[in-house]
């Protein structure tokens, strides 16, 4: 007998929870597809040092190495979207990662600079559906009301590949190079790909007749929202920082500043992880409670990205002395962006899930990138220190920009105030 999925609503989404085999058909093959992405995405934070050693890196080569992969990223996510919505997660994802896979392999193989960027480009391409396409097929299998718990753990597996790519990889480094690692990836890429085209169940939705004139009209729709672009600077902002200073710069300014060794940095890279796990489970699963009680979950959103401000306060000014309290509660704040795809989710329809969590990713990783790139710019307005490090003047002045542009972001949100019932209003 076919395991179908509750039949959703156009527009509410299904009224009843999925089987627990479905949840586990859903879960689990997207949940490592994800793991694997941030993993890709964070790696660079420990083999950083091999990368400077073998090539030669300035810090803005370097910022343009990691952050290559928002780029590519970014630059795929209005037409997945499309590709969402119009043919459904599983197809979508399964043949992305092949692509990943492919990257990962150039990357082991690549001679020089030119090699690796091409290789983490075509990474970045390729794992670009492992959240969206989760977020979308969420909306299809599970009631609205659980999105930001749901989304949460699908959250939590990515924090697990954050924490994959410190002391484990750290210890990978011990028994191969860089080089292997990415061989390494490569050939777990293809098998996720496999798995999530053989185990994920098709989401049955009537947006399979889609044309593509309606799908791009619908790209409208979620870019000409009152609603959409109330939120979006804030949240784009808090992302990017997170993304752009936990997936790279934290373990330089760690050693820089904080003067931690190569194995005290890759623990502390690990603690951040698990912070970022605890909140991704704990903010997620927050905000679906407190909704069940007339909170919305955009106000759990935005208080969370409030404290992820101060956290970024005290790292600026350089507090040494509670450096690793510091950075752990800055991945656990850093993960409160998150929430918002699935309240802006419960705004528009079920129809549009996928360009609505792909426009806002969009946004997020353009910013990723450029900010990602111009911290190491910013750095390298310094000269480096007697030990080949970077000046902590240089992460000051790097980090300082990042924060006042979240705070810019940040008074957007609360000075704008749509009128009562116009959260969708058009421009």
């Amino acid at each position: 007998m076919p395991l179908d999925p509750p039949r959703p609503d156009a527009d509410r989404g299904p009224s009843r929870p999925p089987s627990p085999l479905i949840v586990v058909r859903v879960l689990l093959p997207f949940a490592l597809g994800y793991f694997l992405s941030y993993l890709y995405r964070t790696v660079n934070n420990v083999i950083a040092p091999d990368l400077i050693r073998d090539l030669d890196l300035a810090a803005g080569s370097l910022g343009l190495l990691t952050s290559t992969y928002f780029l590519a990223f970014a630059a795929f996510q209005l037409p997945l979207g499309v590709l969402l919505d119009r043919f459904g997660a599983r197809r979508s994802e399964a043949v992305l990662l092949v692509f990943a896979a492919a990257g990962a392999a150039l990357f082991a193989a690549a001679g020089g600079l030119g090699g690796l960027l091409a290789g983490r480009a075509l990474i970045g391409f390729g794992v670009s559906a492992c959240l969206m396409a989760a977020f979308t097929a969420f909306v299809g299998f599970f009631p609205r009301h659980r999105l930001p718990q749901i989304n949460g753990l699908q959250m939590a597996a990515g924090s697990l590949g954050a924490l994959a790519a410190t002391q484990p990889v750290a210890w990978a480094l011990a028994a191969t190079d860089w080089r292997g690692l990415f061989w390494g990836l490569a050939v777990a890429t293809l098998c996720v790909g496999i798995l999530v085209w053989a185990v994920v169940p098709e989401h049955q939705r009537p947006s399979g007749e889609m044309s593509w004139g309606d799908a791009l009209r619908g790209v409208g729709e979620v870019f000409g929202s009152v609603a959409f672009w109330r939120i979006a600077p804030l949240a784009c902002l808090s992302q990017a920082a997170f993304l752009s200073i936990q997936s790279l710069w934290s373990g330089p300014w760690l050693a820089d500043v904080a003067g931690l060794p190569r194995d005290g940095v890759a623990r502390a890279l690990l603690m951040i992880a698990a912070a970022m796990l605890v909140g991704h489970l704990g903010l997620g699963s927050l905000a679906a409670r407190l909704s069940r009680h007339g909170v919305p979950s955009l106000t759990v959103a935005v208080a969370g990205m409030g404290l992820f401000l101060l956290v970024q306060v005290a790292l600026v000014l350089q507090w040494t002395a509670a450096a690793l309290p510091l950075w752990i509660a800055f991945g656990f704040f850093g993960t409160s962006g998150i929430i918002t795809y699935a309240s802006l989710s419960q705004t528009f329809p079920a129809r549009l899930a996928g360009r609505v969590n792909t426009g806002l990713n969009l946004l997020v990783f353009v910013i990723a990138f450029a900010v990602q790139w111009g911290i190491g710019e910013t750095i390298d307005l310094w000269p480096r220190a007697a030990d080949g490090g970077f000046a902590a003047a240089g992460y000051q002045a790097a980090f300082g920009g990042v924060l006042a542009l979240q705070g810019l972001g940040l008074a957007w949100y609360l000075l704008w105030r749509p009128r009562p019932g116009k959260g969708r209003e058009r421009f």
